[in-house]
């Protein structure tokens, strides 16, 4: 348990044990559920944290409140690792209520069979007392997930903002930001964001449009620190994010299965640091993707107007971990690239035009027909400087 200020609790907690966050992206740093106290009159929890923490989540909250009961329980998002523990805090705290709106009532059926006489469903802007303060409540559909809304204390410009402006990695320390914060977490907020909620740009600019009417001084996400000295540049990234603006680059992303689209790959990675063009490399095949695979590639995806694919060609086609990225960025509907691709083959190349296909159904703007060179990676058969002059 932490103290945010005299009324706020934070009673979340680190998951430095989970490999994969969703199963999917992996999280090197861990990650924080987090989960808070509005403590006045009365006493509303805000959100719950993944299972598996039952115990070191009710001791936080006994530490927070002691012997107090909870009157509310607010569920900004029904996603399971902020949801899993509602029926579970309700045997704890029988007389609880939960406060949710109406698209969260089928999903509390569903995920737990919920009674509807436990449910106050709020609309836009409705306040709930606690005594001295009170909280009101905020629809932003789409981020991520449909019933998704952000809950406002009003006298504390604090935003209890759900998995917005959240961010991978655990969280060490006081649980509230100093200045540096930002610049710590930033990589890791890009990559949750692009991993996780890249998607839904339009519907993330609807939410920042409505939250820009509070005086937000305070940012209460799901993961992540506690905004407060760096709320200006979290907002900001988010909206440069949610409209796909990015910085001059290139990020190279290939998968190779003989080493030969490899070569070309670091080849081309040279050229671009001796022309002195910011780029950054990620293989996909695995042989040094590190830890991050396509959870960095697609992060790097949100940074850089350049993107560079390789791809040999397999079974007539594109090689499968590339695919799946270029996929990826289909379904997070990446706006506004340069595009470039290359790749091997031995008896009859298709990669590069499928991927050049790929990136035009896109929109993506094609930096010329690409590279396809035939067996073995040499100098001679690709002019990487030359291309590195046409990324510039």
């Amino acid at each position: 348990m932490k103290k945010i200020s005299d009324r706020i609790f934070y009673v979340g907690v680190n998951d430095t044990d989970k490999v994969q966050f969703e199963g999917l992206w992996p999280l090197p740093y861990g990650v924080s559920y987090n989960s808070y106290l509005v403590v006045d009159e009365k006493v509303a929890l805000i959100d719950t944290v993944e299972c598996g923490f039952e115990e070191e989540f009710i001791s936080n909250i006994e530490e927070a409140i002691a012997d107090r009961h909870i009157d509310y329980l607010v569920v900004n998002h029904m996603e399971p690792d902020h949801s899993s523990l509602i029926e579970y805090v309700m045997q704890r705290y029988p007389g609880l209520m939960i406060v949710a709106n109406a698209r969260t009532v089928p999903m509390l059926k569903g995920y737990h069979g919920t009674p509807e006489e436990k449910i106050m469903v709020m609309a836009e802007g409705k306040r709930l007392s606690l005594g001295s303060c009170s909280l009101s409540f905020h629809m932003i559909p789409m981020v991520h997930w449909p019933e998704t809304m952000v809950t406002w204390l009003d006298e504390e410009g604090t935003v209890f903002s759900g998995d917005a402006f959240g961010t991978f990695g655990a969280v060490q320390g006081d649980v509230v930001d100093d200045e540096d914060t930002f610049a710590q977490y930033r990589d890791e907020m890009i990559r949750y964001y692009s991993n996780i909620v890249g998607k839904y740009g339009n519907p993330v600019q609807s939410a920042l449009k409505k939250l820009s009417g509070l005086d937000v001084k305070r940012i209460c996400s799901t993961h992540g620190p506690v905004w407060e000295h760096n709320v200006d540049s979290v907002v900001s990234l988010y909206d440069r994010l949610s409209r796909y603006e990015v910085e001059k680059g290139v990020c190279i992303v290939y998968g190779s299965m003989y080493g030969n689209t490899a070569a070309a790959a670091d080849a081309l990675a040279m050229e671009l640091e001796a022309a002195g063009v910011p780029y950054c490399i990620h293989d996909l095949a695995g042989n040094n993707s590190g830890e991050l695979g396509i959870s960095g590639a697609l992060r790097d995806v949100f940074k850089y107007d350049t993107i560079v694919v390789g791809s040999p060609t397999y079974n007539n086609g594109i090689f499968p971990p590339v695919e799946t990225f270029m996929k990826a960025l289909q379904a997070r509907l990446i706006k506004g690239r340069r595009f470039y691709a290359f790749g091997s083959y031995t008896w009859a190349g298709a990669s590069v035009r499928q991927l050049n296909e790929m990136a035009s159904s896109m929109g993506f703007v094609l930096l010329g027909e690409g590279m396809s060179f035939a067996q073995a990676y040499s100098r001679e058969k690709c002019d990487m400087a030359a291309l590195a002059e046409i990324l510039k």
